[in-house]
């Protein structure tokens, strides 16, 4: 599979282009078009109960697409739900953890499944729900906004907002914590954030969609106006 990245990086529309009767595993909602002959199948992923865990724990759907090229080959685009960036990672066989939302589409040899990253509490509103990544072949994620991409070194902690967090490597040390004391925690506008340790390679995204919803919902009118 060959992907060229399109209109980076607010509007990014990502083509997957396939070979010969390649196929390619697509979140649901992330297709835009595919070209003539190309064949989709829907199925619950790693089978009903990977796929229920899946759909409990993060905003993953149930199903996912798998799509097939026909003998001549063809494509698949892709984007993300929200006005952002795409870009593709290479796994060989390093897992690694994606935030809930980011995952858009991988090749076959690539395995996804849910995992807690942190837990849910009163003051944060917004549990760490990721997705751990493994296997071979290349990975295709988005954000909501830009991404920006940065290695650690080992040792090195670097602190990250939970809502701007796209991926990490399974193997980083993190840590989960309220920022500051209980006063910083509810006056200072931020939420839950999680501490990297590395080494390894981390993804950030430059808006958080809980931040926008936290503008956005308060100027709503109500139900009685």
């Amino acid at each position: 599979m060959d992907v060229d990245i399109l209109y980076k990086p607010t509007y990014s529309l990502g083509v997957l282009k396939l070979a010969g009767s390649e196929q390619v595993r697509v979140e649901g909602g992330a297709m835009v078009s595919m070209s003539a002959g190309v064949q989709i199948e829907t199925k619950a992923t790693g089978g009903m109960l990977k796929s229920l865990a899946r759909k409990a724990l993060t905003s993953e759907s149930f199903f996912q697409n798998v799509f097939q090229a026909p003998a001549e080959g063809g494509h698949v685009a892709v984007a993300p739900a929200l006005p952002g960036d795409i870009a593709v990672m290479r796994l060989e066989g390093l897992p690694y953890v994606v935030q809930s939302g980011s995952y858009m589409a991988s090749e076959m040899g690539i395995e996804t499944e849910s995992k807690w990253g942190g837990a849910k509490t009163f003051f944060g509103g917004e549990g760490l729900f990721m997705l751990r990544c493994s296997g071979h072949g290349q990975l295709v994620v988005s954000s909501y906004g830009a991404i920006h991409e940065f290695d650690l070194a080992a040792g090195q902690s670097y602190t990250v907002d939970t809502g701007h967090l796209v991926a990490f490597p399974e193997g980083m040390t993190f840590n989960v914590k309220k920022v500051g004391g209980l006063k910083s925690t509810f006056f200072s506008g931020e939420g839950l954030v999680v501490e990297l340790v590395g080494p390894g390679k981390v993804m950030l995204q430059t808006r958080s969609w809980g931040a926008f919803l936290s503008f956005l919902v308060p100027q709503l009118p109500s139900s009685g106006n």
